[in-house]
């Protein structure tokens, strides 16, 4: 295991070039099981969940090769050798699960094991398992090994429990081969849920209705390859945009999608948060004087999160300690997960004014000055938002658990090096 090293104070400043999103090019990979044909993805992040996905699908007889420079994959399934995913793998990467619905769908039947991840709460298989079943896809468990069949396979019509995104990823490309019409009301439509849809119109899906919660699917009786651009990762981009805004810094940001900011900026600007943006680039001027914008009548603003276009619950963590710097009161509610706000114990310890009201809700004054401490990273966005209370203590603070930041972080340290940040990684 590895540790980060870092010397608080500096400002992050500079120009950051946003890569491909991670929870986009996850469910990609492995939508191109769907076809024997080859499927290239360009603007791919090169990440530990990324390989993961990526040697499942080589386990299992796809062939694949990585352009680690050029941030390009190929992968071609034409001579699948069997339908049982590695557990060892699984356990790796909670992405596993999205195998279940392609492979079930073109192959007939798939064997997995329980998926690993993040633990930041409980995560349900059950809108899964309902749209599977509603598809004519039985599911079965024994001795923790999962079993999806094929039995009446055919569209239907389904409503979802919850806009769960991986549930809405999995059974879209189920119901890409299954005959008939699948129509899916309160599907999920965040913008990696958009990527997704769009790969699979272009290797050659009927899909009507990408970007609202309501799908239409055409069933298919065969895809063939197709290239495709993963879109930028918003989540990626926030968080160093957190950094620099609590550092202090300026920062230039490039190869962003517009719409995405102007969705977070409905929260971030009540911490007085002040951007420009232009075409595919956004602009955070240096030393902002940061204060919170009080609601009406002077009350204590909310700041929560929920499904898109909501405020996503992954930039929770990195909004709640760029509050810590911010002049005022503000109230942080996290819908989704309701362990996400476990990591602020590490914040209160650094200094951080904050009152753990449940596990759902924190109530954040500042601003505080932090000191460094040590600790441990227990997920990836609260990882990456204890990297940035570490950027801006007193002091040199150390993040153990860094590998589990280096799953949706492509070489965190080097990044912000080249950003002005004092970190380095201990082996």
């Amino acid at each position: 295991m590895s540790e980060l090293k870092i010397e608080g104070g500096a400002p992050i400043t500079g120009t950051l070039d946003v890569p491909g999103n991670k929870n986009a090019a996850l469910p990609m990979i492995a939508a191109a099981i769907l076809t024997s044909e080859q499927v290239i993805l360009r603007n791919v992040p090169i990440i530990k969940d990324v390989l993961t996905m990526l040697k499942i699908l080589e386990d299992v007889g796809a062939e694949v090769s990585v352009d680690e420079k050029a941030h390009i994959v190929s992968i071609k399934a034409a001579n699948i050798n069997k339908c049982i995913l590695s557990e060892e793998l699984c356990k790796d990467a909670r992405s596993s699960i999205l195998f279940a619905g392609p492979m079930s769908a073109r192959f007939g039947e798939v064997k997995l094991y329980p998926p690993g991840g993040d633990v930041i709460g409980k995560r349900r298989l059950d809108t899964h398992l309902d749209g599977f079943k509603s598809l004519g896809i039985d599911f079965s468990s024994d001795n923790n090994v999962f079993t999806f069949t094929q039995k009446a396979f055919a569209g239907t019509d389904l409503v979802l429990d919850e806009a769960s995104v991986t549930a809405t990823e999995n059974i879209v490309m189920a119901a890409v081969f299954a005959p008939g019409r699948t129509t899916i009301f309160n599907a999920a439509c965040e913008p990696h849920v958009m990527d997704l849809c769009n790969l699979l119109k272009a290797m050659g899906a009927d899909i009507s209705g990408v970007g609202t919660n309501y799908l239409i699917i055409n069933g298919v009786k065969e895809l063939h390859g197709a290239e495709f651009d993963v879109s930028s990762d918003y989540i990626y981009a926030a968080s160093f945009m957190a950094a620099s805004l609590a550092t202090g810094g300026e920062l230039t940001v490039n190869n962003i999608e517009p719409m995405h900011f102007k969705i977070l900026g409905k929260q971030l600007f009540k911490l007085g948060v002040k951007w420009k943006i232009s075409d595919n680039s956004i602009y955070i001027p240096g030393n902002q004087q940061l204060c919170v914008r009080k609601d009406f009548g002077d009350s204590i603003p909310k700041i929560d999160d929920g499904i898109w276009p909501a405020f996503p619950s992954d930039v929770m963590s990195v909004a709640i300690v760029l509050a810590t710097q911010v002049q005022g009161t503000v109230l942080f509610f996290e819908k989704m997960f309701e362990s996400r706000m476990y990591f602020v114990d590490r914040l209160i310890t650094m200094g951080a004014q904050i009152v753990q009201c449940d596990p759902h809700r924190i109530v954040v004054s500042g601003p505080a000055k932090l000191r460094a401490t040590c600790m441990s990273s227990p997920d990836i966005r609260a990882g990456i938002a204890l990297v940035i209370a570490a950027l801006t203590a007193e002091g040199t603070s150390y993040i153990g658990n860094a590998e589990c930041i280096d799953r949706g972080y492509e070489n965190v340290e080097e990044q912000l090096k080249q950003l002005g940040a004092r970190i380095t990684r201990i082996q």
